[in-house]
């Protein structure tokens, strides 16, 4: 796979979809709806009036109106502000009888109301007393609307009655829901047209107009309209061609123009696209292709507004020294020829931790000077306290010190359930003494051991492995193919629907790229990468196609201890 970043103009074009457009609101319909209440609180009140307009296309569909028994006696400053009597409800349906008629008066549609809050709360709050789910409507509150778009030159206020004088309303809103609601409707009608003066002219885009979404995210939702409709990477470049943040998608066009909405509530991101001036895209064959293609990028540009994979250098192994006494130590690099190591851990914090759970076990030397001896005349102060079994001065024979790094070599490739049983033990017996702190430190140590030492023994196998090469079914049918070469994606491809699928797989062998052996026990690629990998090989519905090499992993390894102590701890 090539890595170079393609510019707009080398990609494909592809026409454009409705769902890559958004919806034209010329073609949403709208329910406009206002309520009468009893009082202001959606849990103590209760609807007395309801009244709705459906319009489409700014033509009048049909209107919905009903009076509400609330069951209750309406307050008297109700009444007078109303007009809606306790007489005049006695005989009226109550809300569970017509919740349903006006649900299905609103299916499919957009709810509008001045200030939806209010109005919306009363219909959620009696669908669920009357235990009717909420249909989860899409809603446009006009006072919002009003606030980004009528300033204070042109009205002292935004209250409905101020706003249908302003735009001359045919109907004058005097609190009765059916009359409020057309007032609300050429309210509506006005404020859509002021957008559309902006270049409003999607729902989406009314949407993000009304949020949290900056003026800024708005001007430059232009920078998505090219892009393709396809899987792959996008990455967000400044003026200088800097990239600052790196993301991949099953369709990069809508994913692009999601930052442009209010569906992107992340403050930096915010930051981040008031920076940029370019989106290139990369197209990949697959899924698998593209999140393996974000992982290389982030590692070679470092976004400053990533915050996840930025850093792979920072990755440390646990290994044993190549000394005649050997010990633990924490390094960056696995060397050829390294006989045991665990990792890549993604901190040395929790390298460490690895190490210390060792030492539980196992009384390797922890003193740094080589082959355990310490200068003349000086005290060892760990051998001293029984913790260090290193052959300092006589202490030990150079055959017990072998079978000791036998045994720390069996921990650390996780097939020591003997010495991990050890440290289960001393982790009982701090429990017991009700030293629960040091229990719970030799516990999340062995965690970290096991953890380390299962990486190891799943990317070691592949990294061996020359070729691997798997398949997997499309959902639109044919397939799609991956070739892994030492834990390297060398390349992918798919096959269309019918096809025969052997040809795309000899061409994709012949094409992939060509990976050079890895000189040490770990992958010919970052371990995020490989490990991705991974995931997609060992997902459901993968076939091997053909490998060149030996691909296991041993059955009761650490993978299976990382799993009995994940049990353990949900459990505790």
């Amino acid at each position: 796979m090539s890595e170079a970043t393609p510019t707009v103009d080398a990609m494909p074009v592809v026409q454009p979809t409705l769902e890559d457009l958004g919806t034209p609101l010329r073609e949403v319909t709208f329910v406009v709806v206002d309520l009468e209440t009893t009082g202001g609180s959606a849990h103590e009140s209760a609807i007395t009036e309801i009244g709705a307009v459906k319009i489409r296309g700014g033509e009048e569909l049909g209107r919905f109106q009903t009076l509400v028994n609330p069951g209750a006696p309406i307050p008297a400053f109700i009444q007078v502000l109303t007009g809606i009597s306790d007489a005049l409800v006695a005989r009226a349906p109550r809300i569970d009888t017509v919740l349903p008629a006006f649900l299905e008066f609103a299916r499919g549609s957009v709810l509008v109301a001045h200030n939806a809050r209010f109005d919306i709360g009363f219909l959620k709050a009696a669908a669920a007393q009357a235990g009717h789910p909420w249909p989860g409507f899409r809603v446009v509150d006009t006072v919002i609307l009003a606030r980004h778009l009528v300033s204070s030159d042109e009205a002292r206020n935004h209250k409905l009655s101020t706003l249908a004088s302003l735009f001359s309303a045919a109907t004058t809103p005097d609190h009765r829901a059916l009359h409020d609601a057309l007032a609300t409707t050429d309210v509506l009608h006005a404020l859509l047209g002021r957008v559309g003066n902006l270049g409003v002219t999607t729902l989406e885009e009314l949407s993000s107009y009304t949020s949290r979404v900056t003026p800024a995210q708005r001007r430059k939702r232009f920078l998505a309209d090219q892009l393709p409709a396809a899987p792959g990477v996008y990455v967000f470049r400044d003026g200088k061609g800097r990239t600052l943040y790196v993301g991949t998608s099953h369709n990069i066009r809508n994913r692009a123009r999601s930052y442009f909405t209010a569906s992107e509530q992340r403050t930096r991101m915010a930051e981040m696209v008031a920076a940029a001036e370019s989106i290139h895209p990369i197209v990949c064959q697959t899924v698998l292709e593209a999140q393996v293609q974000e992982v290389r990028l982030l590692r070679a540009h470092k976004p400053p507004y990533n915050r996840r994979s930025t850093r792979p250098e920072r990755a440390v192994w646990v290994t044993l020294t190549d000394e005649p006494f050997p010990r633990l130590s924490i390094v960056r690099e696995v060397r050829t020829g390294a006989a045991c190591y665990v990792g890549p851990f993604r901190s040395r914090t929790a390298a460490e931790a690895a190490v210390a759970a060792v030492h539980e076990a196992i009384p390797l030397r922890q003193c740094p000077t080589r082959l355990g001896k310490r200068p003349r005349g000086s005290a060892c102060i760990v051998a001293e306290l029984g913790r260090c079994g290193a052959p300092c001065e006589g202490r030990q024979s150079t055959d017990e010190y072998a079978g000791l790094v036998t045994q720390a070599r069996e921990l650390l490739t996780g097939n020591g359930h003997a010495l991990f049983g050890r440290i289960a033990d001393r982790m009982r017996e701090l429990s017991a003494a009700h030293r629960y702190e040091e229990a719970a430190t030799v516990r999340d140590r062995m965690e970290h051991l096991a953890s380390g030492a299962a990486r190891a023994q799943r990317l070691a196998p592949l990294a061996a492995t020359a070729e691997v090469l798997a398949a997997r079914r499309r959902e639109e049918g044919g397939w799609e193919f991956a070739c892994v070469r030492y834990g390297r994606l060398a390349g992918s491809a798919t096959s269309p629907r019918g096809a025969d699928p052997l040809p795309f797989v000899e061409a994709l062998r012949a094409t992939a790229e060509i990976v050079a052996a890895p000189d040490g026990p770990i992958p010919a690629a970052i371990p995020e990468e490989t490990e991705l990998v991974l995931r997609w090989l060992e997902s459901p519905g993968v076939r091997i196609v053909h490998l060149d090499g030996t691909w296991t992993c041993p059955v009761g390894g650490a993978g299976r201890i990382r799993e009995e102590l994940r049990v353990a701890r949900l459990g505790a």
